[in-house]
């Protein structure tokens, strides 16, 4: 049988291998660690998690729960591995990175139909007799990535990217934070513990600053202990962008340093707002806050929510020690920047995730103009499942726009090319809803759940059973396999 070839071990390329095999198709997946090693990852692990440890919010009154909750359903590798290494983080799914990364690792390793080949490719495969998914993420090799631009026909966009800093936990002074979640919102307090948990609003962010979902430890900031944590990190000496004239950086994941750049309140409104996070010792919201999300399992190490920073790893234990609570803290990891690379989608993609110039080759993952965990492992989920098709010359197909697949598919192929620039899913690029005269539902403590909120109900009531019906239209040979364990879908709402 005709073999696809993956390049990039990722969470795109993972998916997309997963999805292929599952469907009876061989796959080779190359990937380049640790043969050539990058300057964030940490191991040669597939999927490993260089950057934030949460996929964000993980109800269905958001567009990324839904995008799970149907990535689940089409029997995705990636949700299946973060569902069982999830740590404490409320109403959003994070996870401890490392059992993820090997969660999905052993499940590619073992597979009888996958190759995983460890090297790096410098060019896009030619004639290899089958399809060829590339998933090679923001870090794609110079060369690999110059032979794409030239293929493509111009040149890669970019922008850079940032990572949050971890520290141990047990070098966190417990006397000065407290653990709340926002507005007391959590899974532990009542909301259920899956995705069909009835909303009470807010949508997951790029980069997982806390909005209501989760349980985390808080350092409560004074006015006088803000004024000098933003002295001190506006004067710090941040690393330096040489390779370009300005840099880029995706508005929705900003180095701190940038967002302070933009007004000395800006934190306030942003990583470090205060609203709905009240100190038991004062009764009282502080002025501000910086919150701690559970890294891993064992609880041991916790990460900056929404610190995502360019500054040099020197000046980091200056600026961020003046947080109160992390004043002799240990840092498991310095924050730190590198380039994400991805193509002009709406140039180069359909909404098969194929080339418009190559009907064998695909690109999925970060590289093809998605942001976000989720995001990436969903367009290979399509990626892999549309190759597959290919090989068995079965019918290409994405699920409808009123889906979350869909319209994530659709924006990546038709958004406008001149003003490209990478998205999470969100409800706005779904297929409206006709909201008047929708029943009111009601909230688990009994309120009657807002307009808006009904309507995020309603697109995804509607998303999940348009889901149903495009998979049971498929091809018999294309349809998900769910493996034993899985958990059976319940209905969405009250």
């Amino acid at each position: 049988m005709t073999t696809i070839t993956i390049i990039g071990g990722g969470l795109a390329g993972s998916e997309a291998a997963w999805q292929a095999a599952s469907l009876g198709v061989p796959v080779i997946l190359h990937e380049m660690r640790p043969v050539r090693p990058t300057a964030v990852h940490k191991t040669d692990r597939l999927a490993e998690l260089v950057c934030s440890n949460s996929f964000r919010g993980d109800k269905l009154d958001n567009a990324v729960g839904l995008l799970k909750e149907e990535m689940r359903r089409l029997g995705s590798l990636v949700m299946r591995a973060a569902d069982a290494a999830r740590v404490p983080a409320g109403a959003a799914l994070a996870v401890d990175r490392d059992v993820f990364s090997r969660t999905v690792t052993d499940a590619l390793a073992s597979h009888p139909l996958i190759t995983l080949v460890r090297d790096e490719v410098p060019a896009v495969p030619g004639n290899t007799g089958g399809p060829v998914i590339i998933a090679t993420g923001p870090l794609t090799s110079d060369a690999l990535s110059r032979d794409i631009a030239s293929r493509v026909g111009g040149d890669h966009l970019y922008f850079y990217d940032a990572i949050s800093p971890i520290v141990l936990a047990e070098s966190i002074d417990k006397s000065r934070v407290f653990r709340a979640s926002r507005w007391g919102r959590s899974l532990g307090s009542g909301a259920a513990s899956r995705p069909n948990s009835t909303p009470t609003g807010g949508a997951g962010s790029a980069c997982s600053v806390d909005d209501g979902e989760g349980d985390y430890l808080n350092c409560p900031l004074t006015e006088d202990e803000y004024r000098r944590f933003y002295e001190a990190l506006m004067s710090a000496e941040k690393a330096s962008l040489h390779e370009f004239d300005s840099a880029k950086f995706f508005e929705g994941c900003l180095p701190i340093e940038v967002m302070a750049g933009r007004g000395v309140d800006t934190l306030r409104f942003g990583p470090m707002k205060p609203v709905g996070l009240v100190d038991p010792r004062t009764g009282r919201e502080p002025y501000a806050a910086v919150q701690l999300r559970q890294d891993n399992l064992a609880g041991d190490h916790f990460s900056l929510v929404g610190f995502q920073t360019q500054l040099k790893w020197g000046e980091q234990p200056k600026v961020f020690r003046l947080i109160p609570g992390l004043e002799h803290a240990e840092f498991v990891r310095f924050g730190m920047i590198h380039r994400n690379t991805y193509i002009n989608g709406p140039s180069v993609l359909r909404e098969t995730w194929q080339t418009k110039q190559r009907d064998d080759l695909f690109f999925a993952g970060q590289i093809s103009g998605v942001e976000g965990y989720v995001e990436s492992a969903a367009s290979g989920l399509m990626a892999g499942r549309n190759a597959a098709a290919l090989t068995m010359e079965q019918p290409l197909s994405v699920p409808p726009r009123t889906t979350a697949m869909g319209a994530l598919a659709f924006y990546v192929s038709h958004a406008n090319p001149t003003h490209y620039d990478p998205a999470n899913i969100t409800f706005g690029i779904m297929a409206p809803i006709d909201d008047r005269g929708l029943p009111r539902a009601r909230a688990a403590d009994g309120r009657r759940l807002t307009r808006k909120e009904s309507r995020k109900l309603a697109l995804s009531r509607r998303a999940l059973a348009d889901l149903e019906a495009w998979t049971q239209d498929l091809p018999s040979v294309l349809r998900p396999s769910l493996p034993s364990d899985h958990r059976q879908p319940q209905p969405v709402g009250r």
